[in-house]
């Protein structure tokens, strides 16, 4: 068997097929798929970890590719690394979406609100819990959770983004301003 480069290489083979699905030709899909998934699959496998939604998210990957073709640049580097870069984005984005955290409300709420502080034990640490708890409630609810989710939860400032549907300078301002605000609060004295 020659090696790669010398039988026509499998850039010029992949190139050629993204091509042609830029052109619409479910064939090259189809034989894109055939060189592409298990490779694509394993990819995903590492990122997502459950194989049912892995194979869900591979789907979605040759949905983009056929939608996507169009914009490849061969100019740009070899195609396996921009098919490799979809498959990751996608699976990562799937891994984000199971992993949305909704903010509590009601009782369940209160209980991590007061989970928020330090558990110690002393007056001191029940009045520092409740003048907390009751700073937080005087904050707007999604900057509120904002905050949460950054500073509690490890979320970055891209992914509150995403999940708010701001762009990450927006997401910056409620987290400065709402820190300022809180701690505001805090010093008066709640």
């Amino acid at each position: 068997m020659l090696p790669r480069d010398i039988d026509g290489g499998e850039d010029a083979v992949l190139a050629g097929l993204l091509e042609r699905i830029a052109g619409r030709d479910e064939a090259a899909l189809k034989a894109l798929y055939d060189r592409t998934a298990a490779k694509l699959l394993g990819l995903i496998l590492r990122i997502q970890r459950d194989r049912s939604l892995a194979e869900d998210v591979l789907q979605d990957v040759f949905l983009r590719i056929w939608h996507a073709a169009g914009s490849y640049a061969p100019a740009a580097g070899a195609p396996l690394p921009w098919l490799c870069a979809i498959a990751r984005n996608r699976a990562i984005d799937g891994v984000r979406r199971r992993s949305e955290v909704a903010m509590p409300s009601g009782e369940a709420g209160e209980a991590y609100w007061e989970r928020l502080s330090a558990p110690g034990g002393g007056e001191d640490a029940i009045l520092d819990r409740d003048a907390l708890v009751a700073c937080l409630s005087r904050l707007d609810p999604t900057q509120r959770d904002c905050v949460v989710l950054a500073y509690c939860e490890g979320w970055s400032r891209e992914e509150l983004a995403v999940r708010y549907g701001r762009p990450v300078n927006t997401v910056k301002t409620w987290l400065h301003r709402t820190l300022a605000s809180l701690k505001s609060c805090l010093e008066t004295g709640a």
